[in-house]
């Protein structure tokens, strides 16, 4: 993409070399330097179909997920370095977060529970997204609905959280306190993103998720499918924790090295037999998170490897198939691929 310099690049920019001297803003450059030319060609790509799919409304016509999905598209746009008023993908944010806004329910839930029975997804999904918008919105119109839509969405969440401090597909009211990991993590990465953005947060609903992952650990350092369905660890739910334990800012418990032992040994190879897991997007979306929290050394080979795998899958057109939706598979991916641009604060190391 040919960017001018923007001020979210000013900002990042200065950051790095307020924080971390001109040392570390050279190897920030080198590190740049090393992408290939076919990764960002398919990222451009994939962020011009998402652009050209996109409805006047701001969301994507599926019928599965329309909150969620919308969300997770934004969110790989505003991953380019684009924001609501500023960058080549500024009007597609734009409309997005007024979607997702329009779809914030006086309860908090941002959602349609009549028409999505698993709605828990595209809450967590769009308080991770809308905090990653507000940060750097500049109408202050618009600022001052995101912080309103953004408290009543972490009340509700809380609210909607269980007794065994995970959530389920819906409320625990709802669901019969029912819960399990893949939407846990979801509440767990938008919390985190609001909290980050400023918006206040229960220090408690946060502990509570904790004590959730820790006790779905197995004692294989995999992490079960749910808190009431104890059973075989899982790799996808298993990486999906641990980047939402990074995010709750846990680094250094006793929990934490088994489980990135254990999801090391599972999927680090990126083979064909992963896909045995089932949700292959799902899992390297958080997987690629994990090991991109443990430096260079590690990530840069595994980078490597994720990104040609995905770029040689990608359709003429420049969107991805898979599970769900080609939507879902190409925001997972765009996400992926963009990480180590250093735009999303949630994603930053």
């Amino acid at each position: 993409m040919n960017h001018s310099l923007s001020r979210r690049d000013w900002l990042r920019r200065a950051a790095v070399l307020s924080v971390a001297g001109a040392t570390c803003a050279s190897a920030r450059t080198s590190e740049a330097a090393t992408r290939k030319a076919s990764w960002n060609e398919s990222i451009e790509k994939g962020l011009r179909w998402l652009s050209r799919t996109q409805s006047s409304r701001g969301q994507w016509n599926t019928q599965a997920y329309p909150t969620a999905l919308a969300a997770l598209a934004g969110t790989a746009l505003i991953a380019s370095g684009s924001t609501t008023t500023q960058g080549p993908y500024a009007k597609e944010i734009g409309r997005a977060t007024d979607y997702l806004i329009s779809k914030s329910r006086d309860n908090g839930l941002i959602g349609d529970p009549q028409s999505d029975p698993r709605y828990t997804y595209g809450h967590g999904f769009s308080m991770l997204m809308l905090s990653q918008v507000l940060g750097e919105e500049g109408l202050l119109d618009r600022r001052e609905e995101l912080v309103e839509v953004l408290s009543k969405a972490v009340k509700f969440s809380g609210s909607a959280q269980t007794a065994a401090g995970g959530w389920g597909y819906v409320s625990a009211r709802e669901g019969n306190d029912f819960d399990e990991g893949s939407t846990t993590i979801t509440q767990v990465q938008g919390l985190r993103g609001c909290r980050n953005a400023g918006i206040a947060v229960s220090a408690e609903v946060i502990e509570k998720a904790k004590e959730y992952i820790y006790e779905c650990k197995n004692a294989d350092g995999g992490i079960s499918y749910s808190s009431r369905q104890r059973g075989s660890s899982r790799p996808a739910i298993t990486a999906a924790a641990l980047a939402a334990l990074y995010n709750a800012g846990d680094y250094d418990s006793t929990h934490v090295p088994e489980m990135w032992a254990y999801a090391k040994e599972a999927l680090h190879d990126i083979s064909d037999s992963a896909r045995a897991f089932g949700h292959w997007h799902y899992t390297y979306l958080y997987y690629s998170q994990v090991v991109y929290r443990q430096g260079d050394e590690v990530w840069a080979n595994f980078r490597n490897r994720l990104y040609d795998r995905i770029a040689s899958e990608q359709r003429p057109d420049g969107y991805w198939e898979g599970q769900i939706h080609p939507v879902y598979i190409t925001a997972c991916n765009l996400i992926m691929m963009q990480l180590d641009n250093g735009y999303l604060p949630i994603y930053q190391r």
